[in-house]
């Protein structure tokens, strides 16, 4: 990367030498107190919000939503005694439907659900299994990420060479020392949880906490892996408060437990393709009331957004599509919804990663649970910038919600794909003013054609304004961008969109042609909230 110091190869020793001494070790040799600990405290904040004459109601709210669930999207990773264990819940309940306030509700059926909900997403951690699973994810993504392996399979490993991490990594290793580090990362692929496993061996960090997709477990090698590497389950089928309020409770124990945590603010993969301008406020609460807790005895937490810059998303054409049918009645796009399960998902990894391509990972700028940017030692370095004591929960969830989306931001790494997807769109939407990306899909080539020289010029444009963005430190540019224009498009519309097919774009006597206008958007969505689009409006 151009700013970003040559990507050097630097090898770091590790924070912690001795794994055993790891918050997430210790944790998990008590793993039944820890569950037995998140499911009390669970149960007492859902009376607390219930009450014991609602808490009836919103079991058997729970129970329709799971039989729901059940009858209409099963997975293998889904417990095996689901049914069974909802239908007979159902017949217990049904007992009490002219005593909703009967104590036995809240000191059984409650109990019973929590527990079941806590046993579900509690992962399995163990050390050993830890560095097993670590050294086979660095060789996996090693041999796909260098295309020189498939000539040379048992050469020397070279990920410093394709995934370049950047930013304040070294203030990252200092704080986890004084402090509990939790990761708030940007999500636009499954990908996304074996590069951060990456990122944290890389940097010699001890094993963090993290929540993975239920989905991805459907695979039994997969799941092995996750639970290896301090993973807990996140089932995003279920959206009601019992399961809601188990799964923040369990972030929020693991932090007081002192585990560095990492989860996904956005709650799930980017649809659109930008970067998330929406966060959930419930996620970071969990560590504003851990931070309550942990502050008694002068504990820190540490805030560290993370941003993930990928030249290609491997999910992108189902993303795209699911984006566009919510803001859209027709069904015609909805075509080649693809990657419908993991071993689909497995196979393209290996056929795309034997390319070479880029990825960029940058590290924030660490904050406390307030937003305050932090010294070396983890103390605010302006703690004037608002008084959070007048503030209530919601305020100072709201502020630290911005100044995580504004890390995002600067974190972000332009390539020339995707400068070239933001170009080419916004030629074609100045063209079209009136219609929107539904209607832009069926534009016919003749309207969705640009001569190479005019594009240029427009192309020119839009990277004067990365530089000043880049200057600011607003935005990062990969290296690529300091390459003569005609190579940057050159190798622009090489890398974009590699293997969706049609490629969103290509270039053909002289001209650059849009061939999926989906995929180009959805690429074109990555530079969205820049403002880069003024620099095309004169």
């Amino acid at each position: 990367m151009a700013n970003q110091n040559k990507n050097k190869i630097k090898k770091y020793k590790k924070v912690v030498e001795k794994s055993k001494f790891w918050p997430i070790v210790k944790l998990f040799k008590n793993r039944d107190k820890f569950m037995q600990n998140v499911s009390d405290k669970t149960q007492k904040k859902i009376l607390k919000k219930t009450g014991s004459s609602n808490l009836y109601e919103e079991i058997i709210n729970t129970i329709y939503k799971e039989k729901l669930r059940i009858s209409n999207i099963s997975w293998n990773a889904d417990p095996k005694d689901d049914k069974k264990f909802w239908y007979e819940l159902k017949y217990k309940i049904s007992k009490f439907k002219n005593d909703k306030k009967n104590k036995k509700i809240s000191e059984e059926i409650l109990p019973e659900i929590i527990d079941r909900y806590t046993k579900e997403i509690t992962g399995n951690f163990k050390r050993t299994h830890y560095s097993f699973a670590k050294r086979v994810i660095i060789s996996f993504l090693g041999r796909l990420l260098n295309a020189s392996r498939l000539r040379n399979p048992f050469g020397n490993l070279n990920l410093d060479s394709t995934i370049s991490i950047v930013g304040k990594r070294n203030k990252l290793r200092k704080l986890s020392k004084k402090g509990t580090i939790v990761m708030v990362p940007t999500h636009f692929s499954h990908l996304d949880s074996a590069l951060i496993g990456y990122v944290i061996s890389h940097l010699g960090l001890p094993a963090f906490m993290y929540g993975a997709g239920l989905v991805l477990y459907n695979l039994k090698i997969f799941a092995y892996f996750f639970n290896s590497l301090g993973a807990y389950k996140v089932d995003r089928r279920k959206k009601h408060l019992l399961y809601l309020e188990t799964l923040k409770t369990y972030t929020e124990e693991a932090i007081i437990n002192e585990c560095h945590n990492l989860f996904y603010p956005g709650g799930t993969r980017s649809r659109s393709g930008a970067v998330e301008k929406n966060l959930k406020l419930g996620l970071l609460g969990s560590a504003l009331e851990a931070q309550k807790e942990m502050g008694k005895n002068n504990k820190k937490i540490f805030i560290v957004p993370i941003t993930f810059n990928y030249q290609f998303v491997l999910e992108g054409p189902a993303l795209i599509n699911q984006y566009i049918s919510s803001k859209s009645t027709s069904q015609n796009h909805l075509k080649d919804l693809g990657f419908s399960n993991t071993y689909k998902i497995l196979l393209f990894l290996i056929k795309y990663f034997t390319q070479s391509n880029k990825i960029a990972v940058t590290i924030g700028d660490p904050m406390d649970v307030f937003g305050n940017k932090l010294d070396k030692n983890g103390d605010p370095e302006n703690s004037q910038d608002f008084n959070y004591k007048k503030m209530n929960k919601k305020e100072i969830l709201s502020n630290l919600s911005d100044k995580i989306i504004e890390e995002f931001k600067n974190g972000t790494v332009v390539f020339p794909s995707s400068l070239i997807a933001f170009t080419t769109y916004q030629i074609i939407k100045g063209k079209f003013k009136n219609i929107d990306i539904v209607n832009m899909i069926s534009l016919p080539d003749d309207e969705v054609t640009i001569r190479l020289k005019d594009f240029k010029k427009y192309y020119i444009k839009t990277l004067k304004h990365v530089d000043e963005l880049a200057f600011n430190k607003k935005i990062r540019k990969s290296n690529e961008l300091d390459l003569d224009v005609d190579k940057q498009i050159l190798i622009g519309c090489q890398k974009l969109g590699l293997y969706h097919t049609p490629k969103p774009l290509i270039i053909r006597n002289k001209s650059i042609i849009i061939k999926n206008m989906k995929m180009l958007y959805y690429y074109r969505n990555r530079l969205d909230g820049f403002g880069i689009e003024k620099s095309l409006s004169n």
